[in-house]
């Protein structure tokens, strides 16, 4: 039967949803080495790279979603969901899984809609505290919704509903490196408490002015920093640093070893993504979650309150960061009973063994008579 199991995974466009998927995918292969795991994704989004790079095929559709900056993009969307919704019955009819998962992202929606209309049993994985439109649609004609939250009986059916957490990146788990070998790797001193300061891949522009309009506070603080501007504001921050001599602030337009980051890491400034959040619970982290404004439904903010409710991370809305994150945090990476507390407090909610959990159910499904 190992050989013959064959699973779609469909979604992306973040890596919020790419680990998730990837991570899941591993999980399968790990269970039935000879499956066949065939991704679908959006042409020109970050999954048609990524997913390769992880060592699975992957087929983009030419699906994008509703661009309220140029209205005049938005002509071709028909178009682009019908052309969506014909290539992805092929795809179907011409690798015939057995089971598919959705993720989340551009792609999931017709991917699944269209294995839910062939009566290919569906798994949908939900990583925020509040569902998305897509899932919610979705949800009806789902056979299982993995989900990270409490209290999502509100958004799906509680009988379909499985408490499985997010799958996170297992490296990250796996980091050997110790925390003075981490900071070292920063070219930091390890005698000194350090600040990690994150806002995703592309960077997060709050996060950065936070940093930028306080630089005298950076460097009489007595605390140091790893800071990842994200590629787009990489230059422009360079261009603004040109000149000062601040040797407490390691700056990187990206990060390649995260778990290197974070066990370097007393504190951890980041958004609120779910993917991050399971990051921090599953590395017990404290952390100041500064959610993103510009995300559908205001999630990130519903993710940080689920945390900050109970004492589990520190919030900082967006608009208030530039004037109020840096003091905060130098504040509390000086306090080590408030470390503590946040420490132990978010390690509490930490759900492992997700990737594994969801497999399970996938596999389950894909063998069902």
């Amino acid at each position: 039967m190992n050989e013959e199991l064959r699973i779609i995974v469909s979604g992306g466009g973040t890596g919020g949803h790419i680990f998730p998927a990837i991570s899941i995918a591993n999980a399968i292969k790990a269970k039935c080495p000879g499956a066949k795991i065939l991704f679908v994704g959006a042409e020109g989004r970050m999954e048609m790279t990524r997913v390769p790079q992880a060592g699975y095929e992957i087929k983009g559709l030419p699906i994008s979603g509703f661009n309220r900056s140029n209205l005049l993009k938005n002509l071709s969307l028909p178009f682009k969901m019908w052309r969506s919704n014909q290539m992805v019955k092929q795809i179907l009819r011409q690798f015939r899984p057995m089971a598919a998962v959705g993720v989340g992202g551009y792609a999931s929606f017709p991917t699944l809609k269209a294995a839910m209309g062939m009566g290919i049993p569906c798994l949908i994985q939900e990583q925020n505290s509040f569902a998305g439109k897509t899932n919610k649609i979705l949800a009806a004609k789902a056979a299982k919704i993995c989900v990270a939250y409490e209290g999502m009986e509100k958004f799906f059916p509680a009988e379909k509903i499985m408490m499985t957490g997010n799958p996170v990146r297992q490296a990250l788990l796996q980091t050997t490196v110790s925390r003075e070998e981490a900071i070292r790797s920063f070219a930091l001193d390890p005698q000194k408490k350090t600040i990690l300061l994150v806002g995703g891949s592309l960077g997060a522009r709050t996060i950065n002015e936070s940093i930028l309009q306080h630089l005298d506070l950076v460097e009489q603080s007595g605390v140091q920093f790893i800071w990842q501007t994200g590629k787009y504001y990489s230059a422009a921050i360079a261009e603004q640093l040109k000149g000062t001599h601040l040797p407490m602030l390691h700056v990187t337009d990206f990060i390649s070893d995260m778990g290197a980051a974070y066990r370097a890491a007393d504190l951890v400034i980041s958004r609120a993504g779910a993917g991050s959040i399971s990051e921090f619970c599953l590395l017990g982290k404290p952390v100041i979650l500064v959610p993103s404004p510009n995300v559908a439904e205001d999630h990130q903010t519903k993710n940080a309150m689920a945390l900050v409710g109970k004492d589990a991370a520190l919030y900082v809305k967006d608009a208030d960061a530039p004037a109020q994150l840096l003091a905060l945090a130098v504040k509390t990476v000086n306090d080590d009973a408030r470390l503590s507390t946040l420490g132990k407090n978010i390690l509490k909610m930490a759900l492992p063994h997700s990737a594994d959990i969801i497999a399970d159910e996938v596999i389950r499904l894909a063998k069902k008579d």
